[in-house]
């Protein structure tokens, strides 16, 4: 139990805003992206700077209350929260400066994807990330990063320069090749085990307007879909990024009404250029495929591409997520594949196999946590809804889809897509080899685990 005056002295100590459960607002501040997970926190610490980060997790230490942090507030199984606990909300930390002369950007812990796009777009510049702007760059950073320009310039802890951590017992410290080494090594795609993340530094990618959008094909046409960007993907210029999703058309704008409600098969793609040379780069592609139902096709900023589909998810859906990594994609698989999204729950419900090849494999195992760089694709399964009503039959869906693939994956998945019911063994078997040296610079770091609302990685 935390006293009056315990809270009120950390209140007086904090710069930011402290908001408990009787406070106006608590609802609004307590409330996840992920509208299927409802959680109550004692304490909700909105930091405005690293003093109140410090300051936040000396308070939850010394007072043993548990610990949860908020970055961007989109993690899926709402990690972001704890009942009964102090959440750790970075989301007012949103600072971001780009040096156009080293091509290089730091980020603080609050930013979306959206925010580091639109600083680094007036430079053409691009930190290599997502796929949709709403995400927070420090989870998805920390899990491993993969999106439109992964093929081309690897994850986004391989672009990854330094970090500024709060670690367990309030200290502050920068990791990178050269300080606190083995700390930058389990921040690179470790979550969230090791401390809190207040700067990202990292290289920037030359990324101005792109050649990109979605191509969908009738799910009469997925199985050739399906094993044509299987066959062809490898061969592909890597400046094109394409992953492709089983779904719905969704029944709004700007989807052509005559496709509304239809099961799709489809290829989303990104071209780091001209749209001419995007064409060219796609043709072997294309021309191998039948003619689509739609072409979304063209020329765009690149922060408009990455918010291309905000408005079909935005915060408050249920979600239930499944993920694996894909080594390969036999035509048993694939017709596995199409008859669980026959059976989809809703219009929203997806699945999507993202490429993790190119520069994501000159990277060694051991380079970096992230270890399965043998991997070709990173899926996802993705039940959603706007309907609360509909959580347990997302879930049963959600799970049957994965029982029904799961065979022919490898035994890890991408811990941004993990759910907090995932059966033991699934972390170990996601960083292979390198899990002990994780846990043994856990227990250098944080040995009394406080960070642990997480896919969590026990102390040695």
């Amino acid at each position: 139990m935390l006293s009056k005056d315990t809270i009120s002295t950390f209140k007086a100590g904090f710069r930011g805003e402290v908001i408990e459960p009787s406070d106006r607002g608590y609802n609004e501040a307590r409330a996840l992206y992920n509208a299927m997970i409802d959680k109550k926190p004692r304490l909700i610490a909105r930091c405005v700077d690293v003093a109140d980060v410090i300051a936040a997790v000396n308070f939850g230490r010394e007072n043993k209350v548990v610990i949860a942090i908020r970055g961007g507030g989109h993690n899926g199984p709402g990690l972001g929260s704890v009942n009964d606990g102090l959440v750790i909300d970075l989301s007012r930390m949103k600072g971001v400066r780009v040096d156009p002369a080293s091509s290089t950007v730091r980020a603080e812990p609050g930013c979306t994807q959206g925010d580091v796009d639109h600083a680094t777009h007036p430079f053409g510049l691009a930190v290599p990330a997502g796929i949709v702007s709403t995400t927070g760059i420090a989870g998805l950073t920390l899990g491993g990063g993969t999106g439109y320009l992964t093929r081309a310039h690897g994850l986004t802890i391989d672009n990854l320069i330094e970090v500024d951590v709060v670690l367990a017992d309030g200290r502050f410290l920068t990791a990178s090749e050269t300080q606190n080494a083995d700390l930058f090594w389990a921040l690179r795609g470790g979550g969230g085990n090791f401390g809190v993340v207040t700067s990202f530094a990292y290289r920037a990618a030359k990324v101005g307007d792109v050649y990109g959008g979605p191509i969908f094909y009738d799910i009469k046409d997925a199985a050739k879909v399906m094993r044509v960007y299987r066959d062809t993907l490898a061969k592909l210029p890597v400046k094109l990024g394409t992953f492709l999703g089983l779904k719905t058309v969704p029944s709004t704008a700007p989807f052509p009404e005559e496709i509304w409600g239809r099961k799709i098969c489809a290829l989303i793609s990104c071209f780091n250029g001209s749209q001419a040379d995007g064409e060219a780069a796609m043709k072997p592609l294309l021309d191998a495929l039948p003619k689509p139902i739609m072409n979304g096709m063209g020329f765009m900023p690149f922060p408009a591409l990455q918010a291309l589909f905000d408005p079909l998810m935005p915060k408050g859906l249920q979600w239930y997520w499944k993920g694996d990594f894909v080594k390969e994609l036999p035509d048993e698989a694939i017709d596995a594949h199409i008859k669980a999204i026959s059976q989809s729950p809703s219009e929203l419900s997806l699945m999507h196999l993202y490429p993790i090849d190119g520069a994501v494999h000159r990277v060694g195992p051991s380079d970096t946590a992230w270890n399965t760089r043998d991997a070709r694709w990173n899926m996802v399964i993705a039940a959603i809804d706007p309907d609360p009503r509909k959580a347990n039959e997302l879930k049963k869906w959600g799970r049957a889809y994965w029982e029904a693939v799961h065979p022919f994956n490898m035994g890890g998945a991408y811990v941004n897509f993990m759910m907090d019911d995932e059966n033991d063994g699934r972390v170990e078997a996601t960083y292979g080899t390198n899990f002990k040296r994780l846990s043994e610079i856990k227990k250098k770091y944080d040995p009394q685990n406080l960070f642990r609302v997480n896919q969590n990685i026990r102390p040695a």
